[in-house]
């Protein structure tokens, strides 16, 4: 099987290197031409995966047509709000036949769109018959230091979705099959959304009971959304969905979650996207959620007072003390 993986980012670089170790052959794309070589020759990703040992089976390239032409399977890690520029991109390189797998967490800003429906407009692919996406509680660091994890892979193609089980299976990593695309694509994306308000939380010195509330009520509210939307809400009490919620509001090594320390202790969004090497993207999200819930008119109180914080400058603990004193109805 020829497999081509886009993105060389924490993520990219983890997917690659697990498919590597299994014995496939991976062309890699890395979008900053410094890596190329350090990926190449001292195998490492020293930009996004220190310290982590690639394997040689991974051939890095700044090129798309090498990384996408003549492939039987394509892996997709861009962050979500350029995945149209990049399907654009790479849409002449593909064959008629390939498979293509999302790894992004993201809705599209502009149209409201998961990354499967943004795939589905850009490439001339056959109805959820060669695509499926990947999801679920993650972190890159510690699937590369080959920690036990569980994830998910959605296809309406039960086929491509066992296929892609047996692709992906390691024993450190376990991959189990689901075909409520819609609903996975969501929990990975929506989590994000209340890993801030966790971090929020964090950051103004509030407790384990604030933390339990959040991820609770954020659940219940990402479910509400999901389910109008025609997804599967019990997809949500699963890995892809309370999985990556609890992953994502708890574990040191989220970047959405530290986003909303920082927040909570009074720093102003532009310093922290300054700082940042890789991509929150909850921070856009946020704002996708927020257009969903009104668009859909399903009560998301959380996604809204992270909206404001994020996009209309509000204080985080005007954001608490409303949430709290809102009028009480049943959620």
């Amino acid at each position: 099987m020829q497999i081509g993986v886009i993105g060389a980012g924490s993520w990219g670089t983890t997917l690659a290197n697990l498919l590597a170790k299994k014995g496939f052959n991976i062309a890699l794309w890395v979008y900053e031409d410094d890596l190329i070589q350090p990926i190449a020759t001292k195998r490492e990703n020293p930009l996004y995966l220190p310290g982590i040992k690639l394997s040689e089976k991974i051939i890095p390239t700044g090129s798309l047509k090498e990384v996408c032409q003549h492939k039987d399977l394509l892996v997709n890690v861009t962050p979500s709000q350029i995945v149209r520029q990049m399907m654009q991109n790479i849409h002449s390189y593909l064959s008629s036949q390939v498979k293509l797998v999302s790894a992004t967490k993201g809705i599209e800003n502009n149209t409201l769109l998961t990354m499967s429906g943004v795939f589905k407009e850009v490439l001339p692919i056959k109805d959820g018959e060669q695509l499926a996406v990947l999801s679920g509680p993650s972190f890159a660091l510690e699937v590369s230091k080959e920690t036990p994890t569980a994830v998910t892979i959605a296809s309406k193609n039960q086929e491509l979705a066992k296929h892609l089980q047996k692709v992906f299976s390691t024993p450190y990593f376990r991959a189990y099959t689901n075909s409520d695309v819609l609903g996975v694509e969501l929990g990975g994306a929506l989590k994000n959304v209340i890993a801030i308000a966790a971090g929020i939380s964090d950051g103004l010195g509030f407790g384990y009971n604030t933390r339990a509330a959040l991820i609770t009520r954020g659940l219940a509210e990402m479910s509400r959304l999901a389910l109008k939307m025609g997804a599967n809400a019990l997809t949500l009490s699963g890995l892809a969905g309370l999985g990556d919620l609890i992953l994502t509001c708890t574990g040191e090594l989220s970047r959405n979650r530290s986003v909303g320390i920082k927040l909570g202790k009074g720093m102003e969004l532009t310093n922290i996207l300054r700082d940042m090497r890789m991509v929150a993207e909850g921070i856009k999200t946020t704002k996708a959620a927020y257009d969903l819930s009104k668009k859909m008119e399903v009560s998301m109180p959380i996604t809204e007072q992270v909206y404001y914080i994020l996009y209309q400058n509000k204080n985080p603990k005007e954001a608490v003390t409303e949430l709290l004193t809102r009028d009480l109805k049943v959620e």
